[in-house]
């Protein structure tokens, strides 16, 4: 076992610094999802989605506002 734990160290540390990258990544955007930030980000006029994508919450909240005031 110990033979087999020495002769793939290096495939082991690269698959634990992988797993902990992609880990971060899902740790961030759902941190930036829960604080409401726009995946767009929440800039409507350079989001060319943001019209016809309804996820872009910054942007549906912001077409609301407008569509409100009309």
């Amino acid at each position: 076992m110990l033979s087999w734990l020495s002769d793939n160290l290096v495939n082991i540390a690269l698959v634990a610094a992988i797993v902990l990258i992609v880990a971060w990544l899902i740790h961030v955007m759902v941190r930036d999802r829960r604080a409401g930030k726009a995946p767009c980000g929440g800039n409507c006029a350079s989001c060319g989605a943001c019209r016809d994508c309804a996820s872009c919450g910054s942007c549906a909240a912001a077409k609301e506002k407008t569509t409100a005031h009309r």
